[in-house]
């Protein structure tokens, strides 16, 4: 599943193409996605201009002045830029057309994606008004995760995955996040000092941000908008590594489910 760093490298990918463009048309080929496309989207957006884009999360928002077009990539989605006229695929399912001559294609294989439209505050949909900080922003910090985990006795990978704790952080870069910071992935998540709760912090953004640096990582049915795929998982130190031995110290690394997703760590380095 594409995860924050997947989602913002597409972001940065589809940003200079989209960015004060104006739609030319919506061509909608299924819309039984995670949720029906709206029927309305096309009249909606022919003709005007997109003021802007950003990620909450895992969502895209695409911004115009009478409301907000919200992507999800799902499982399985990923967005491409491409000439118009470029002939659609099996499980290409949605263009966003412009008047510069290209169009935005989400392909979803496997329809858990989203295609959704928002008028008035963005912060109030459903999807997002909920959401815990994200990652990178000053809102997470050490402070924060201490106090918001002091009565959680839930384990603290799966914490890290609660994205009303914090958004964004799925079982890739909690697996290599939690190794870095030399925190056992069990541990209960109240019963982390506010010193360890420092050094989590510090490795849950090292991480994201060198994944971002290195377009994310490549997974299956993935691809970023130009075609090519990220290569952090050249740099896992834990994850997909069950059994081999680990990097750091040679003990054989340790694969475990929890929250039924698979959970990689050195039963050494990690305590």
């Amino acid at each position: 599943m594409p995860e924050l760093p997947e989602v913002e490298t597409t972001l940065r990918g589809i940003a200079p193409h989209l960015q004060g463009a104006q739609v030319h048309d919506v061509v909608v080929r299924h819309a039984q996605l995670r949720w029906p496309i709206p029927a309305a989207l096309a009249p909606l957006l022919r003709g005007r201009e997109i003021l802007g884009l950003q990620r909450r999360a895992k969502y895209l928002l695409i911004a115009f002045e009478h409301g907000t077009l919200i992507l999800h990539l799902g499982m399985s989605g990923s967005l491409r830029i491409l000439p118009h006229g470029t002939p659609p695929e099996k499980h290409d399912h949605f263009d966003l057309l412009l008047n510069n001559g290209k169009l935005m294609r989400l392909r979803d294989p496997r329809r858990f994606g989203a295609v959704l439209w928002h008028e008035g505050d963005i912060t109030a949909h459903p999807l997002l008004a909920t959401l815990g900080p994200e990652p990178l922003s000053v809102a997470f910090d050490a402070d924060y995760l201490y106090c918001a985990t002091r009565t959680r006795s839930i384990a603290i990978k799966l914490a890290l995955m609660d994205n009303h704790l914090v958004v964004g952080v799925g079982n890739i870069y909690a697996n290599e996040a939690l190794f870095r910071a030399g925190i056992r992935p069990q541990l209960a998540a109240g019963k982390l000092s506010r010193a360890r709760c420092a050094a989590l912090v510090q490795t849950v953004q090292e991480v994201l941000r060198a994944a971002i640096e290195k377009g994310g990582s490549t997974l299956r049915d993935f691809i970023h908008s130009d075609g090519s795929s990220g290569y952090f998982q050249q740099h896992y130190f834990v994850y997909g590594r069950g059994n081999e031995a680990c990097l750091k110290c040679g003990t054989p690394v340790r694969i475990i489910k929890q929250g039924q997703r698979s959970t990689f760590y050195c039963p050494h380095c990690q305590r």
